[in-house]
């Protein structure tokens, strides 16, 4: 490992990569710190510990919604663009033919969503300031002070979709998710400070702490087998001559990967179960607000099994919409492919769709537990530090997908990669 890094570090131009996305952590986190003006940091951090959505917002953005920074709202408006414009890409026809197109159609498909990204961002801010004064956050209530914190928070999320796309092409890659990755790493001291006030003040003993720590490092690795396990389907190609040329006649296989729709079904259905708290929140009055905040508490029956149904609901949704086998039968038709023991065309789509269909069942019930295993370990354990689900799929997903950058660099003149 030790000589692979070394050699990493010899190429220059890898090095510059690397130079360049640990200069923008350093913007970003310097930016987490840089206040919005006119915001009362104390009603703020009563919201955010109610249970509501803005407790999910700040660990997206790594504690800025907390300190309520320019990037307060984090990226988020990005990724939801992203997924709205995937999804349109299925339903509009114009656009499907966008995506299938080369370099030209997939810069329209980006732009497209850096304008979603923006308008996104401007109808969150309004409501994100209309709830704050509605709560009376704001030190000054006023249309000024309530045009202040729209643009700024509309600002600081352009400029971090823009730092993404400098990553991506300046950095190691995938921009985007290192940002969301610096920011839930960057709550790792703070954990670990929270464990260490724990054990001196008694509150928890080592034995609890042990098994805190063997259960986290079982998880991560059980995340680990998930994000790389997948379900091969053997294809093999007939031969073709074209001029004096043979091709095809080679064995190769499709992989379906058991986690298709990666964390999106977990933050689907956190979301959804936010908003109802969310809302009630503003009515603390009401018998009927009481009575869903009850019901919509993380730690009851009802929240986790509803959790864990709609997990597994969206991610056969979002795998249905990114993966289609019918798609997949019909290049394999167009190129000579097939699966060996079946015809081309439609036995292939429908072998396709029921082993997918088969391996999907057994992410999205992986999924569930991850996302309800946070409130179980701390009724085990009684150690109440955040170890959402939501945080360690990204947080691996990420690094993974980062070693297989580093690795494609390194094999590209003829290093050892990482992974042997």
């Amino acid at each position: 490992m030790l000589d692979t890094l070394a050699s990493a570090w010899k190429l220059e131009d890898l090095r510059k990569k690397i130079f360049f996305t640990l200069l923008m952590f350093v913007v970003f986190r310097l930016g987490a710190h840089v206040p919005v003006p006119g915001i009362n940091n104390a009603i703020l951090k009563e919201l955010i510990g109610t249970g509501t959505i803005f407790g999910f917002f700040d660990v997206i953005s790594g504690g800025a919604f907390k300190r309520f920074t320019i990037f307060a709202m984090g990226i988020m408006p990005y990724i939801n663009a992203s997924i709205i414009m995937q999804l349109l890409t299925v339903v509009i026809p114009a656009l499907e033919r966008l995506a299938k197109e080369d370099i030209e159609g997939r810069k329209k498909i980006v732009q497209y969503t850096r304008y979603g990204t923006v308008i996104l961002s401007i109808l969150q801010a309004l409501g994100m300031g209309l709830y704050l004064a509605r709560s009376h956050a704001f030190l000054r209530p006023g249309l000024y002070n309530y045009l202040v914190v729209v643009i700024m928070l509309t600002a600081g999320t352009t400029f971090l979709m823009w730092m993404g796309e400098q990553i991506t092409e300046k950095g190691i890659g995938n921009g985007i998710s290192l940002i969301i990755f610096a920011g839930i790493v960057s709550r790792l001291p703070a954990g670990a400070a929270s464990l260490y006030q724990y054990v001196t003040s008694g509150t928890v003993n080592i034995i609890s702490l042990l098994v805190f720590a063997i259960v986290a490092v079982l998880i991560i690795a059980a995340v680990v087998a998930v994000q790389e396990g997948e379900r091969r389907i053997a294809v093999q190609y007939a031969k073709r001559v074209v001029g004096r040329r043979v091709y095809g006649g080679q064995s190769t296989h499709i992989p379906l990967k058991v986690n298709q729709a990666g964390v999106i079904p977990v933050i689907f259905a956190m979301s959804i179960l936010l908003f109802p708290s969310t809302l009630a929140s503003w009515f603390p009055q009401s018998s009927l607000a009481q009575t869903i905040v009850r019901f919509f508490d993380p730690r009851s029956a009802f929240y986790m099994i509803l959790y864990a149904l709609l997990i597994i609901f969206f991610t056969y949704f979002y795998t249905a919409v990114t993966f289609n086998p019918q798609d997949v039968a019909d290049n394999m038709k167009k190129y000579g492919g097939f699966i060996p023991g079946l015809r081309p065309g439609r036995p292939t789509a429908e072998y396709i769709e029921r082993i997918l269909a088969r391996v999907t069942l057994a992410g999205a019930i992986f999924l569930a537990f991850i996302a309800v295993l946070p409130n179980l370990l701390m009724a085990i354990t009684g150690i109440n530090v955040y170890f959402g689900g939501t945080s360690l799929l990204i947080v691996v997903g990420v690094a993974l997908e980062t070693m297989k950058q580093l690795e494609s660099h390194l094999l590209l003149r003829h290093y050892q990669g990482f992974m042997k």
